[in-house]
């Protein structure tokens, strides 16, 4: 069968996407149909596409391919220079393809056609073309943390946005676009904690000795009419042994694990009446040897019988608020019978100086037993374990209505230096 290149009319410009439909069949010489070599189908072929080499495509204007009467079409794959896919949707009977999702901006694009034609023989063309610039828009900037590093496997990834964005749909493009990939895998979602901030956590804990890395596709995505993605800073994190550091408030012990096994048990004394410290899961935020701590900075009038000025040592944050788990040589006497803390976790210094050593950034910490308030799931430090996975799941835009959560600059900060 001779295929006479035939002229094709060129629409305008369009996205890009991917769309994987049936597979290609012909029969070749030898009966099999993978033998056969695809021809080129452009005379069976409409792609609105840019027709000028030098032109660029417009990635706010879907794209399109259409096939005549005497085939139909197969297979569309689409994808930019850094190998990113947009979606798309084929007719069930192969007659046109249009995207589904839109083109980055300043990208390069390859797009390949499959074909089969009414004697079941390949066809196949490939496009290729450039996207404009997004010319007087703004970019949305990303920016993941933590720092690159080894971290406990509490620790929660967190996507700080420089504007706002409060639309759902757009907070749907721009989720879809903040990927997390672990090795070993593991299910996990992104929350919106707030209009410029999102969590995110596996379902459980991280795993023991994990790889996890971060990237954002945003880059030159449309968001809305006036905002487009930017570039971002890839982020990858290690995880070490699962330690998580239990305290019981009422038996006044905190009992450390490492990978499930007790390695130790101390005596500690924990917040007494209306210094109740936080019940729940917490995370290490960071270790400082020394700290001055003040009741005056938790409105606690000096002289009062309540009031404090004290230099302490081996102090491990868990929230921003001030609670930690430290050396309070003042409390040995009550270590282990009585709680009589503002708020913090007290023990020995020897105890607290091993504690120190042991203990990790990204590591988790745990009360309870305690009278006082359930830990916050956000805006203190990384509550986040505290929201059980179902209720998390709702925090995504991809997959229910993503609540409105206060920001860190909303809590409360309250008691910054307790003891």
């Amino acid at each position: 069968m001779n295929h006479t290149p035939r002229t094709r009319t060129v629409v305008s410009c369009a996205l890009l996407v991917t769309v994987l439909g049936a597979g290609v069949t012909a029969c070749g010489s030898d009966g099999n149909p993978l033998s056969a070599q695809p021809y080129d189908a452009a005379d069976l072929i409409s792609f609105n596409g840019p027709a000028d080499a030098g032109k660029r495509a417009d990635p706010d204007k879907p794209l399109e391919v259409t096939v005549d009467d005497e085939g139909r079409i197969t297979d569309v794959t689409a994808q930019d220079a850094t190998g990113r896919y947009v979606t798309g949707e084929l007719t069930a009977d192969g007659s046109r393809w249009h995207s589904t999702s839109p083109l980055a901006a300043n990208a390069h694009y390859t797009v390949t056609v499959s074909t089969e034609d009414d004697d079941g023989e390949p066809g196949r063309k490939v496009y290729s073309f450039d996207t404009s610039k997004p010319s007087g828009k703004k970019r949305l900037n990303v920016t993941f943390g933590p720092d690159a590093g080894q971290y406990g496997v509490g620790q929660p990834i967190t996507a700080q946005l420089d504007q706002e964005v409060k639309d759902k749909a757009q907070r749907a493009i721009v989720e879809r676009a903040l990927k997390v990939q672990s090795t070993p895998a593991v299910p996990g979602s992104w929350y919106w904690v707030s209009a410029k901030e999102l969590h995110y956590r596996p379902k459980e804990y991280w795993p023991t000795h994990a790889t996890v890395q971060v990237h954002s596709n945003l880059d030159g995505v449309r968001i809305s009419d006036r905002l487009w993605g930017g570039r971002s800073k890839p982020l990858k994190i290690t995880t070490g042994e699962r330690i998580e550091a239990v305290t019981d408030a009422s038996a006044h012990q905190l009992t450390f694990f490492e990978n499930g096994k007790v390695i130790n048990q101390v005596p500690v004394t924990t917040g007494k009446a209306g210094y109740e410290t936080r019940n729940g899961v917490k995370v290490v935020l960071e270790k400082q040897y020394f700290v001055r701590m003040r009741g005056v900075t938790v409105g606690i009038a000096e002289g009062s019988s309540d009031s404090y000025d004290l230099p302490v040592y081996y102090a491990t944050r868990v929230t921003w608020s001030g609670e930690y788990v430290h050396a309070a040589p003042w409390s040995v006497g009550s270590q282990g019978y009585a709680n009589v803390s503002h708020g913090c976790t007290g023990m020995s210094t020897g105890n607290a100086e091993w504690f120190f050593d042991h203990i990790h950034e990204g590591d988790i910490v745990r009360v309870v037993n305690s009278n006082g308030d359930p830990m916050e799931p956000f805006g203190n430090g990384f509550g986040d374990w505290n929201v059980d996975w179902k209720k998390w799941l709702t925090g995504s835009a991809l997959t229910n209505t993503a609540p409105d959560g206060p920001t860190p600059q909303d809590a409360l900060r309250l008691r910054p230096t307790a003891v």
